[in-house]
């Protein structure tokens, strides 16, 4: 609204003109001081409760904005406030890594709420197609700028994200890749190679011609899958024929790790290694060790938890190779924000590319 006042030295229709509001026009249609508009416009007390009413319908009625107010408006223009999508896996037997990527979540949203930017995050009930599509579509609806997920590899859901990148909400993948969804780029470790790894290690523990069982998580994950194809990649390099090398899926679930390991164990006594590429590694040690194996069969894993420390100082896990999960929920929001305000991103698709291995002698 556009508040005419009178000029001074002017009469009749000309008098009248058209200007900003401020606050001395404000305190002179008000007829109080510019020091009583102050403390109304900042809340603050000592003004009568009719004079306080009176200035604020004046302020309503001009439309006036204050200076704070204007930098706020012209700090939108230039910082728009952004809204950021996390959408987490069912991973209901994994909860140290729904716990430790939610730590770097939190950690993300510590430093961007000055940058104004919101995070909403959404974790899959279950792993059906419908409910990761069910969970993007309440994302979008919710007005996100940008998406970090971890989901398991699926044609249906590359082609909601690549809709979704064409509606201007790009994505970053994290923890288990979607190659093929027209992501911005992967976050967290180089997985096959960390297969490759442990079939190095595992290498230097048996002989080739000796059995070995490849326990996987759910190969639906492009994580999960790629560890098992790098495994056995490298173990044929070292010369380990594929019928040696005998593979499960236990869906990172501990009931059904242990039947299964429990299950080779008996069939093939002379068993000599397990690789366990999943999250179950305690149903693993439990199998082994109720069928008097420990020590017998070498073990190696990933990932860092108590129950994989205490394995390791008790001998029966060799080796396992972690990853940083904390950054895995850290990194995505943090390079979204970046890619969103126009600043350049990692020249490089794998954001992790470290790999440690752990022991009982270097824990």
């Amino acid at each position: 609204m556009i508040l005419t006042i009178p000029l001074q030295g002017k009469k009749g229709p000309d008098r009248m003109a058209s200007a900003k509001p401020t606050i001395q026009m404000i305190a002179d249609l008000a007829g109080v001081s510019r020091g009583t508009v102050d403390r109304v416009l900042n809340n603050r007390s000592y003004v009568k409760k009719e004079v306080r009413d009176r200035i604020l319908e004046i302020v309503r009625e001009t439309g006036y904005v204050s200076q704070r107010e204007s930098h706020l408006q012209e700090y939108d223009k230039l910082v728009p406030p952004l809204r950021l999508g996390v959408l987490l896996p069912d991973f209901r037997h994994g909860r140290q890594f729904l716990n430790e990527v939610r730590q770097g979540i939190s950690q993300a949203q510590a430093e961007l709420v000055d940058a104004r930017v919101e995070v909403s995050i959404r974790e899959c009930r279950d792993d059906s197609t419908e409910e990761i599509l069910s969970c993007l579509d309440s994302l979008c609806t919710s007005g996100i700028n940008g998406i970090s997920i971890c989901a398991r590899n699926d044609e249906a859901v590359s082609k909601k994200l690549l809709s979704m990148k064409e509606a201007g909400i790009p994505c970053v993948t994290f923890n288990s890749d979607l190659p093929d969804s027209g992501r911005l780029f992967f976050c967290g470790q180089d997985i096959r190679k960390s297969g490759r790894l442990a079939a190095e290690l595992m290498g230097k523990c048996v002989r080739p011609g000796e059995l070995i069982l490849a326990a996987t998580g759910n190969r639906k994950y492009d994580g999960h899958r790629q560890r098992l194809f790098g495994f056995q990649e490298r173990m044929r390099e070292l010369a380990f024929p594929d019928e040696d090398i005998l593979t499960a899926e236990t869906l990172n679930d501990y009931s059904t790790t242990v039947q299964i390991v429990s299950e080779a164990l008996r069939k093939h006594p002379d068993l000599k290694g397990i690789y366990m590429a999943n999250l179950s590694v305690t149903g693993c040690a439990d199998a082994v060790r109720s069928y008097g194996r420990s020590g017998s069969v070498r073990i190696i894993c990933h990932d860092m938890n108590p129950a994989i420390l205490r394995l390791l100082q008790e001998g029966m896990i060799d080796y396992t190779i972690p990853q940083d999960f904390i950054r895995q929920g850290y990194a995505p929001l943090i390079y979204l924000t970046e890619c969103l305000r126009g600043r350049p991103l990692p020249e490089t698709s794998q954001e992790d590319t470290r790999l440690r291995i752990l022991c009982r002698e270097n824990i």
